[in-house]
């Protein structure tokens, strides 16, 4: 199977949002920890979390795109909705996996890399807000 032109430009697109929203958490990090230091680590912790984080979100968007090119090509209907059922339960599985290691594995910040996955979410929200008004 080969990728669509739209899947490599949405995970680009929602990689370089993502990219985006791990700086500002990296930065409110930072500033937290100049503000109330106790409270607010801000170490080699809070950016590996970071990187998982944005491996797990650009990478479950990427799964989910591949599947839905593959189920839009899938004519019988039960098979095409369970396709998308497996890949849900797996992606899902594989998100709630790396929440658990991210809280179990002490070289990681537990926020710092759990954050990164509602990115994608809120700015595929977003986006469609901000389309919705101009008409699209």
């Amino acid at each position: 199977m080969k990728l669509q032109s739209a899947v490599k430009k949405e995970t680009g697109i929602v990689a370089a949002w993502t990219a985006v929203g791990i700086l500002i958490m990296i930065v409110v990090f930072f500033v937290l920890h100049m503000v109330i230091p106790d409270w607010a680590p801000f170490d080699i912790k809070v950016i590996l979390g970071a990187i998982g984080g944005f491996a797990v979100a650009v990478g479950n968007f990427f799964w989910m795109a591949v599947t839905v090119q593959k189920v839009a090509s899938i004519t019988d209907d039960a098979k095409a909705r369970s396709t998308m059922g497996v890949s849900y339960r797996y992606r899902t599985l594989l998100q709630f996996l790396w929440i658990i290691l991210a809280i179990v594995i002490p070289v990681i910040n537990p926020v710092s890399g759990i954050l990164p996955l509602f990115i994608p979410s809120l700015m595929i929200k977003l986006r469609g807000i901000l389309s919705a008004g101009k008409g699209g």
